[in-house]
């Protein structure tokens, strides 16, 4: 528990004062994360990182993670490029004589935007010229207060199992706890700076991220478990890999991307 506790305020220090900082400091630690995650998602899967489709996959990461504008370069539309890994992934499968097979490439598709996209979106949102900071820092204390939340009201009063199957500690009322405790997180970041954001949209913001957030941790729990793994790595002591932490990140900011509630 010390080496958690330990481990788990010194990473957290480091990324919020990378986040301060932005920029290329904010960007390198996010392609480190994205590549050390792709690289646990390829383990999980069983994939050779060296492979010629790992690689694509790779390259896919990294197509997401480039920051395009900033380097005064018009990057095609998302929809081609995904479409070019996928044909690039078919082309292994034949060229390997379905050594590499099918599903295994459409595993690799589904890893590179998962991972990629979701940590693209992050500094997406802190590059933002106007909020970028204040918006990066309400979507991640709505997360964080939710997973509290979360944890606090389902230690509490939780009865009632939200899916055992998946995750047999989560409860229906300590979800129900960590949304409400998101909501109140984000309505005080907008009592804080109202000519930001509005409190409806504020209260939308929370919401999403909560819902998102708790789904985007189920989906790891379920993965792991389908896997046959507690972690997904084991680069933070005490605290599992980077897919492990930032399950819930990289499933909310896209999703508050995607829908306008977070403008970049």
């Amino acid at each position: 528990m010390k080496q958690r506790i330990v481990t788990g305020l010194g990473a957290g220090a480091l990324f919020l004062l990378l986040l301060v900082v932005g920029g290329g400091f904010y960007y390198t630690l996010l392609l480190l994360l994205a590549l050390i995650g792709f690289y646990e998602y390829l383990r999980l899967n069983g994939f050779n990182p060296f492979h010629p489709a790992g690689l694509i996959g790779y390259a896919g990461v990294l197509f997401f993670m480039v920051p395009w504008e900033d380097i005064g370069v018009r990057p095609p539309p998302d929809g081609t490029v995904i479409w070019l890994l996928m044909l690039l992934l078919l082309a292994v499968t034949v060229l390997s004589k379905n050594k590499t097979a099918l599903d295994g490439a459409a595993l690799l598709l589904l890893g590179a935007v998962y991972v990629g996209y979701g940590f693209s979106s992050m500094y997406d949102v802190r590059m933002s010229e106007s909020s970028g900071l204040y918006l990066s820092f309400l979507s991640f204390a709505c997360i964080w207060s939710s997973d509290i939340g979360a944890y606090f009201i389902g230690k509490a009063i939780g009865r009632r199992k939200l899916w055992p199957a998946i995750s047999p500690n989560k409860t229906v009322e300590g979800s129900l706890g960590g949304i409400a405790a998101s909501i109140i997180v984000a309505v005080v970041f907008q009592l804080f700076q109202p000519e930001l954001i509005g409190l409806g949209h504020a209260v939308a913001i929370g919401a999403v991220a909560a819902v998102a957030g708790q789904f985007g941790d189920l989906i790891q729990s379920a993965y792991k478990r389908f896997r046959g793994v507690k972690d997904s790595g084991k680069l933070l002591p005490g605290h599992g890999g980077v897919l492990d932490r930032c399950d819930s990140w990289i499933i909310v900011f896209p999703l508050l991307v995607l829908t306008g509630l977070l403008p970049i």
